[in-house]
């Protein structure tokens, strides 16, 4: 099943970049396994996805463990709390949750004892839904002017989550903030490799993602089916 759904969505991925004028690698599939078992993770490794994403620290260590033998880049999307940075940093290969200053030292801390440099995306609320987490767009400018101080900690794009809706056409708005924020920041400066990355797009709105600008999807119950609770 996994191998049939990862091609049914790589087919769907290709389309959305010939409606959009895009080359399909600019295109990063990230897996999202979260609630699903280290053997669905290596079926779907060995069916071609070399990028797996987890919300949850403790479940992605246990994984990593399972399957350290596995050439997988892992990817941490979910809310990444001060205390349990030092669970991930000597393996995960981007953070994509980042949202403020004080998580990011402790990244640079623990990344500096070990030697490493750790990749990282800002999260961005561009919806603007109190539940959500990310910093406003406005804050973005300066966490990432911030973040620039470190040795081993380095911004490479942004992320969002888009509001939840029926028709992934609503999801737009919210993609195309962060591509214009993006654009803003290059216009202001930034250095390119510093925003290179838009991490935005899922399972019910990830081809509209990528007709904004996304070149990373974050894809879970499409590839592994319905979540376990």
């Amino acid at each position: 099943m996994i191998k049939e759904n990862l091609q049914d969505i790589r087919n769907r991925i290709s389309e959305a970049c010939q409606r959009s004028g895009r080359d399909v690698s600019e295109i990063t599939l990230i897996a999202v396994s979260k609630t699903f078992s280290s053997d669905k993770i290596r079926e779907a490794h060995h069916s071609g996805i070399a990028d797996i994403g987890e919300s949850y620290v403790q479940e992605m260590t246990g994984k990593y463990k399972d399957l350290k033998n596995e050439s997988i880049r892992w990817h941490f999307v979910g809310p990444l709390q001060r205390n349990k940075v030092k669970y991930i940093v000597d393996f995960v290969h981007l953070i994509h949750s980042v949202e403020s200053l004080k998580v990011c030292q402790e990244i640079e801390k623990r990344a500096s004892r070990i030697d490493r440099d750790i990749e990282v995306l800002v999260e961005v609320n561009t919806s603007g839904e109190p539940q959500k987490h990310g910093i406003s767009p406005d804050e973005a400018p300066k966490l990432i002017d911030e973040i620039g101080v470190f040795d081993h900690v380095h911004v490479r794009g942004l992320m969002t989550m888009a509001p939840f809706v029926d028709d992934p056409n609503d999801a737009r708005p919210s993609f195309k903030l962060l591509r214009d924020l993006q654009a803003r920041l290059l216009d202001n400066g930034v250095p390119e490799i510093l925003v290179q990355h838009l991490s935005m797009g899922m399972s019910n709105d990830f081809e509209v993602a990528i007709e904004e600008g996304a070149t990373m999807v974050r894809i879970g119950s499409s590839i592994f089916g319905e979540r376990l609770q």
